[in-house]
């Protein structure tokens, strides 16, 4: 059974930095993606950055380029996303989600994500 345990949220002034985690297990990561995905009160949810463990892909909702990134450590089933310099408008809960990879070259901005952690909360205070 996939399962994935996001954590890492917190209250944080502008201009701050959190890392969030997402542990996954059950399943191979190099047939899969993981996905970052947040959802700000009264707010449809929206992607926020994703990467492909078969070939490294990753990408990032234009509004986080350049302040997050997403990188994995594969030993521990782990990925993370690294939110630098963040704004009021990132406020939301987090959540991370996977999907299996169907093919190599698969832009993983393109998946499902069928499958979800529980959330976290990251407020960004002004």
């Amino acid at each position: 059974e996939v399962q994935l345990q996001a954590s890492g949220g917190g209250l944080v002034q502008v201009g701050g930095s959190l890392r969030l985690s997402c542990v996954a297990s059950g399943f191979n990561f190099d047939n899969y993606a993981i996905g970052w995905f947040r959802q700000a009160p009264g707010k449809e949810r929206e992607g926020v950055s994703c990467i492909s463990f078969s070939d490294g892909y990753t990408n990032y909702r234009d509004s986080v380029k350049g302040r997050f990134t997403i990188d994995s450590d594969n030993a521990r089933n782990t990925v993370y996303l690294q939110m630098n310099d963040l704004k009021p408008e990132d406020t939301a809960v987090y959540y991370c989600a996977a999907d299996r990879v169907p093919y190599s070259g698969t832009y993983c901005q393109y998946l499902d994500f069928p499958v979800w952690g529980q959330g976290t909360l990251v407020t960004v205070s002004s």
